[in-house]
């Protein structure tokens, strides 16, 4: 599953909507998390899995959705081995209403069965019969009826409208992690695996789809508007993979080299949306079957847009479902941030189709396996297909900096977490599971090698196919692969929470250089201050000027402190660890190394993505309290030159970051004008207009940039915004998709209440809901107070899909210190209609965290924590834990640097610096 919060615009970054974990402490606040009772989650709820005394071999089954009543009927003809004889089957059923069940074992009667009883906190169904099934194999059979629900999880109704204008709905899956149970009585885990002969009964005049191919359509012989679509058998596979959409839909298909086909399903009219994601696709599968060396096992794949969609997308096998902006492409509308994104979630669900759904994680404390490895290898997939996109230098500012920031909190989990009760799960889709994963199978293979590591996954993969592996499964192929302790290196990154500082210091020894190595457990509030500290098996690169892009030594750091001797580096020569920003740790320099580090920063001789590493490590030192924010602030400066796109990314989302918490100040605009100063530049010789030669991320630069200047204000950047987008509203001169965004945002932040109602008007008229979202989301930059309640109003209007609901109320938060209020306040008010529309799934997690977490005052980490414990949200205990903690580690820092920061604003005010 790709994860929903990867769908935002990476084109300039609005600090709480676009960079969502924020994290800083103090050594007081963690005395004060103590006080707050935020130190330790709850007691786990009690939990048992299904009983092993019945399993299914194959599920019959068929489904007929009522499109206007938002119903369904279904029959269930499940062969079933039954392991121990037993009077009672126990199956997983949530919201659905069995009207008859019965037993028949091979070639005797039918026995039926005399009560249901629904358990439903634990979502099991107790099927009990009046005689002993004996061991053998039967048929077990089940009518039973079910609503289509509105909570984008099971079997549920999305909304839609037709090209003419028509309200209609089409009915569509979503299992992952534990809803299959909502479309009918199943054994609901993933190690219960089966095959699936599915059946749908649906309008004729509706596309019906599943996993599988179609082998039979005839008319129903009850209604002749309706047909009867049989699928093919699916190979053995976990319940939460079966997907069934009926709905309206155009398509585009194709054919991959291997002969596989190929189909991307769009809404009505926008067949030629699709065609990017088809090329993609059809470009990945190939990728992937020489990757693994293992052929993709269905005939075909459809890969189909839905408009009312929680996550990014789902891997259903040979049915992937995608939000409408991960899928869809226009040429003419579509930025050249979207083409990336829908490039890197093709490839994460493809990859699915191998690690997951070919071969599964045996229960959810392993998902971690699944999320973490597609999340690191669609970036390679996409760096294959477009090489022109520099992607993993983007991993490191969208992936690794994100898992560190999350991971540094003392409510952070390990990699692995033991899941029982399905409120659990939730939980567990977040950026440890999926960057922290990815981040660490990264380092992973730069540890082993890709041709060993490629060996290893052919390996796992051969040996588990249509079975279940742990996480242990995985180490053991690629230490039998390459040689090395994988499993001891791999426990410590995944078996326990944080990563390490690693702290160096070096000395010339004549021709030498010794480094001095030391590691701790790096925390967001500075010094580590439990019994033992934890202690990791670190993959350690080091470089020198004399060749940046190479590793002059490469060592595993298994002890707390460590000597280590370069030979024949002269003393002029800077050192560098972790090239490539590869391993999961931050590192802190000696004053003189830094020091030596730093021209290589300004002249450029020091790789970007080791630009970018060096400048998020001492911000987040300095967030952590082990430097000062001023000294990072220097550095920043250092960056005039710089012309990576991902290294001004990061940057910008620092400097948002710091923002947010200086709007706690009287001296806001000071920060602004340190932004408008580092950004000026930049923005002077990129202009508003594409150069020729330039290319995509250019093109993300431009968007940054601009975006950046002008949410500060910088005065020429607001004029010409101003300018464009009058010409753009009257139609003279229509933006380009690139320009939208920062064009928005600019004018919102400086406009009025026309401004407002223009932007609404635009988003009212849009076609593309790509070009919604974009409007939804900077719609918060608007700071007066009455224009914020019109777009807190809009963002639970019919207006908003329910799904960006979230993104609209995290935009105001992110927006201005009055938004952050104004939103809390409206998301208390409208709590019961927000939770229950989101039923506890991650959405409402996004949303706590995202609305709470630019707190900067003590007292307010209390009265979320206390509003909380009386409107519970179970699936959120853990997010709500870290945005308090966030809470009081922003206000920690204020305290500590606020006014240093300030002095050195006004002394650069008093004398500009020369660049």
């Amino acid at each position: 599953m790709a994860s929903f919060s990867m769908d935002c615009s990476p084109s300039f970054c609005v600090p709480g909507l676009w960079n969502p974990f924020i994290i800083f402490r103090s050594r007081s606040s963690r005395r004060r998390l103590h006080s707050l009772g935020l130190a330790a989650m709850p007691e786990k709820r009690p939990f048992e899995r299904l009983p092993a005394d019945v399993s299914p071999i194959n599920y019959s089954l068929c489904l007929k959705p009522d499109l206007l009543d938002f119903t369904f009927e279904g029959k269930l003809e499940a062969a079933a081995q039954v392991r121990q004889a037993t009077n009672q089957i126990v199956m997983n059923c949530a919201d659905i209403d069995i009207i008859t069940a019965s037993y028949a074992p091979e070639g005797d009667e039918e026995i039926h069965a005399t009560g249901f009883n629904y358990q439903n906190e634990d979502e099991k169904v107790t099927l009990s019969f009046p005689s002993t099934l004996q061991t053998g194999t039967g048929t077990l059979k089940i009518d039973f009826v079910g609503e289509l629900n509105d909570k984008m999880k099971g079997f549920y109704r999305s909304k839609y409208t037709t090209p003419s204008g028509e309200v209609r709905y089409a009915a569509v899956t979503q299992f992952e992690a534990t809803d299959a149970r909502r479309a009918f009585p199943c054994w609901d885990e993933p190690a219960i695996k089966a095959t699936f002969d599915i059946s749908l009964v649906v309008p004729k005049d509706r596309v019906a789809l599943s996993n599988m191919n179609v082998i039979d359509r005839k008319p129903y012989p009850d209604d002749e508007n309706l047909v009867e679509v049989k699928f093919a058998r699916t190979p053995v596979m976990s319940t939460y993979l079966v997907a069934f959409v009926v709905g309206e839909y155009d398509f585009v298909e194709t054919r991959s080299k291997d002969g596989v086909c190929v189909r991307v399903y769009t809404p009505v009219g926008k067949a030629e949306q699709g065609k990017f994601a088809l090329e993609v696709a059809a470009k990945t599968l190939p990728f992937y079957k020489d990757y693994f060396n293992v052929p993709y096992p269905l005939p075909k794949i459809d890969l189909i847009a839905i408009a009312d969609f929680a996550a990014g997308a789902m891997e259903n096998w040979g049915l992937v479902t995608y939000r409408e902006t991960a899928l869809l492409i226009d040429p003419k509308n579509s930025c050249s941030s979207s083409r990336q994104w829908v490039a890197l979630v093709v490839g994460h669900e493809l990859a699915h189709q191998w690690f997951g759904n070919l071969v599964t994680m045996e229960w959810w404390t392993h998902l971690w396996l699944n999320e973490g490895f597609a999340s690191w290898i669609e970036y390679l997939c996409v760096d294959h297909c477009f090489p022109e996109y520099d992607i993993w230098t983007q991993f490191v500012s969208a992936d690794y900096t994100r898992a560190q920031e999350l991971d540094a909190l003392d409510n952070s989990h390990p990699i692995e977490v033991s899941v029982g009760h399905p409120s659990e799960v939730d939980e567990i889709f977040d950026a440890i599971s999926y960057s922290k994963g990815a981040s660490v199978i990264r380092m992973l293979h730069d540890y082993i090698g890709d041709k060993d590591f490629k060996k290893g996954m052919n390996m796992y993969l051969t040996k588990f196919q249509q079975k279940n592996a742990a996480t242990e499964d995985l180490w053991e192929s690629l230490e039998n692969a390459s040689g090395k302790p994988i499993a001891a290196v791999m426990n410590t990154w995944t078996k326990q929470m944080g990563f390490p500082l690693i702290y160096v210091e070096a000395e010339q020894v004549e021709d030498d250089r010794l480094l001095r190595l030391s590691q701790k457990k790096f925390c967001a509030g500075g010094s580590y201050v439990g019994e033992d500290c934890p202690q990791w098996m670190v993959p350690i690169t080091i470089s020198t000027s004399e060749d940046p892009n190479q590793a002059k030594l490469k060592i595993l750091m298994d002890k707390p402190e460590m000597n280590v001797v370069l030979k024949n580096v002269k003393p002029d020569q800077w050192v560098k660890l972790n090239l490539g920003t590869v391993g999961f740790y931050r590192t802190q320099y000696s004053s003189a190394m830094l020091e030596s580090l730093l021209p290589g920063i300004r002249d450029l001789s020091l790789p970007p993505v080791d630009r970018l590493g060096l400048q998020n490590d001492l911000f987040s030192l300095a967030r952590a309290g082990i430097i000062s924010t001023v000294e990072v602030l220097k550095v920043m400066e250092a960056f005039v030159n710089e012309p990576n796109y991902t290294v001004w990314s990061d940057l910008s989302c620092n400097l948002g970051i710091l923002s947010t918490l200086l709007s706690h100040t009287d001296f806001y605009e000071e920060i602004q004008e340190f932004v408008k100063d580092v950004f000026s530049p930049i923005g002077e010789r990129l202009g508003w207009d594409p150069k020729p030669g330039e290319g995509h991320l250019d093109a993300l630069l431009r968007g940054l940039v601009l975006g950046k200047l002008g949410k500060a204000g910088h005065k020429a950047t607001l004029e010409e915004a101003r300018r464009r987008f009058k010409d753009h509203v009257e139609g003279k001169q229509i933006l380009s998709a690139d320009l939208r965004s920062p064009v928005y945002l600019t004018v919102l932040k400086h406009g009025d209440g026309t401004t407002l109602d223009i932007m609404l008007k635009l988003h009212k008229q849009a076609d593309m809901q790509e070009e919604k979202n974009r409007i939804e989301r900077v719609l918060g930059a608007t700071l007066l107070p009455d224009l914020i309640q019109k777009v807190l109003t809009f963002a639970l209007s019919e207006e908003v899909r329910p799904q960006d609901t979230v993104s609209v109320i995290g935009g105001v938060a992110g927006g201005s210190k009055h938004g952050r209020k104004a939103a809390w306040k409206f998301i208390k008010d409208n709590w019961e209609e927000l939770y229950n529309r989101y039923q506890g799934g991650f959405l409402i997690s996004r949303l706590i965290k995202l609305s709470v977490e630019g707190f900067a005052v003590d007292k307010m980490a209390g009265e979320v924590k206390a509003f909380f414990e009386s409107h519970p949200a179970p699936s959120a205990e853990r997010t709500i834990q870290q945005c308090c903690e966030n809470i009081l580690l922003n206000a920690a820092w204020l305290k500590r640097d606020a006014e240093s920061i300030h002095q050195y604003l006004l002394q650069r005010k008093a004398s500009p610096p020369t660049v």
